[in-house]
């Protein structure tokens, strides 16, 4: 879908279809309120200026919309060199230990985003950035996690100006599996 769409969607349908992107009201309301946009530039010019813009407030709620699985690719997607895989289990139960410790030291699940990372370097990546992360102070671990929520903002408008599906797939890695997310209907049918 081209940004045009979004262009002609009602106000909540917009906002409905942006909350996918980010979970921040303010956010989504903004980007909206700005239409219309001319071309996917534009449209992002205008999703990093409201990422910009988030208090403190519209942070955590953003966070708590992130859904915390984790989207790497499947092992049988990745190309296998060398040795079998064994350490799937140990590397994904190392994550899951390193994901339990960050929201344990900063109450909100690890953000990152994954969209210029090969899928075979996801979840080395992945490990890494929460191990390396983890040792931040409080403070600067909440501007880089707005960082990382203002590059995933941009990945999925960027997914959604052509033509997939928008929300948190494919890339993008935040934590494990916990309740729901409000999103709206997904956006290949919030313009019917």
């Amino acid at each position: 879908m081209h940004p045009h769409q979004l262009n002609s969607a009602t106000p909540d349908a917009a906002e409905a279809v942006l909350l996918t992107c980010c979970g921040s009201r303010r956010w989504a309301r903004r980007v909206a309120a700005h239409r219309p946009y001319p071309d996917l530039e534009a449209l992002l010019a205008a999703s990093d200026e409201a990422a910009y813009d988030l208090s403190d407030a519209d942070l955590t709620e953003a966070l708590a919309c992130e859904p915390l699985n984790v989207v790497l690719p499947h092992a049988s997607q990745v190309p296998h060199q060398g040795a079998p895989r064994t350490g799937h289990t140990a590397a994904h139960t190392a994550l899951h230990a390193a994901h339990a410790a960050y929201e344990s030291r900063f109450g909100h699940t690890f953000v990152i985003c994954l969209d210029d990372v090969p899928a075979d370097e996801a979840l080395d990546q992945l490990l890494a950035g929460i191990r390396s992360r983890l040792g931040n102070d409080p403070e600067d671990e909440r501007a880089i996690a707005a960082e990382e929520l203002r590059r995933l903002a941009r990945g999925r408008l960027a997914r959604f100006a052509f033509g997939n599906t928008p929300g948190h797939t494919t890339g993008h890695t935040t934590g494990r599996t916990r309740g729901t997310r409000r999103t709206g209907e997904p956006i290949a049918n919030a313009f019917r």
